[in-house]
């Protein structure tokens, strides 16, 4: 009778998981953005949200962690409850980077992300009364005055700095790359006509219009809402970055909630709606869900950032 009883027990326990599985999502899901609010992690948030509640007829409440460069929110998601109503937003090279400068409150491999959906890809940007027509221009500038070419970015270790360093590896040249706290006070200083060009994205060309010019962007193909600026590509550099984002979950989230918060995620990335606001955002989707693709992923973008990231001198 006590085996039988066990039996049952663990039949039940089995039914009750399949059932809580299929539930998800079972209530509203926090959705903690390791920053402050208004940056690109915020906006793409607030895109997902209506999308989310129109899906699955449940809530996408967004609350901010910031501090240490998305480090304090990082260091404390293992804490949290693992049954799929607790989400935090990632972003590469960040979580990559980050536990190579010293002690952050985590690891690369404590993170459990479940699904990349989209990056900012790095782009050179200028003034729109700057010299500088092509990306030839700019290189030819740079060949003949070694680090006289200046340029802003968002930080030190960051995808604009890393691409600072590759793209001058892959081009040939020296130039000055000058750190700025933030995309906002980058972009500040290129209007300003304080330095020469800008290491941004392809955000910042969608934001600030007619006051720049994109030379080129680091994409497979072209975006669709700038098709008439050149890939790196397309000039024979071989650069394809930015910075990334997605979702990760605690460690303690079993199997089943992993795959279906990536479920979820994408289900919202192939939303037509959603995609016309990240593109005309200047935002490029991914679509790299959890288990052997975001394993693959992760691996080759560590390899990249660690290697520029050393370059740069940012970690040894």
């Amino acid at each position: 009778m006590k085996r039988r009883t066990l039996l049952l027990a663990a039949a039940f326990g089995a039914v009750a998981g399949i059932s809580q599985a299929q539930d998800f999502p079972s209530g509203s899901v926090d959705y903690i953005i390791p920053f402050g609010p208004g940056g690109e992690s915020d906006i793409t948030a607030r895109f997902q949200q209506p999308h989310f509640s129109e899906l699955y007829g449940e809530e996408l409440v967004i609350s901010y962690q910031p501090g240490g460069g998305g480090a304090v929110g990082w260091s404390q998601l293992n804490g949290m409850a693992g049954d799929g109503s607790k989400i935090m937003g990632i972003n590469l090279p960040h979580i990559i980077v980050k536990p190579h400068q010293g002690d952050v409150g985590f690891q690369t491999e404590d993170i459990t992300a479940v699904y990349m959906f989209h990056y900012t890809p790095d782009a050179i940007v200028v003034h729109a009364d700057s010299p500088y027509q092509s990306l030839d221009d700019l290189i030819a500038d740079a060949k003949a005055n070694p680090n006289a070419v200046t340029f802003s970015g968002s930080g030190k270790g960051t995808a604009n700095h890393l691409a600072q360093v590759q793209f001058d590896a892959l081009a040939g040249i020296d130039t000055t790359y000058v750190s700025f706290q933030g995309t906002g006070a980058s972009v500040t200083a290129l209007l300003g006509q304080q330095v020469k060009a800008a290491w941004g994205y392809t955000t910042v060309g969608a934001a600030q219009g007619d006051q720049v010019r994109m030379l080129a962007v680091a994409m497979e193909e072209r975006h669709p809402a700038f098709p008439d600026v050149p890939t790196f590509r397309e000039l024979g550099y071989d650069m394809v970055s930015g910075a990334y984002r997605g979702i990760a979950v605690p460690n303690s989230a079993s199997e089943e909630v992993r795959q279906q918060v990536s479920d979820a995620i994408a289900k919202i990335n192939a939303d037509p709606a959603f995609q016309k606001k990240m593109i005309d955002g200047g935002f490029a989707l991914l679509d790299v869900g959890y288990g052997a693709d975001m394993d693959a992923f992760m691996a080759e973008k560590s390899e990249g950032y660690l290697t520029a990231a050393r370059e740069a001198g940012v970690i040894e």
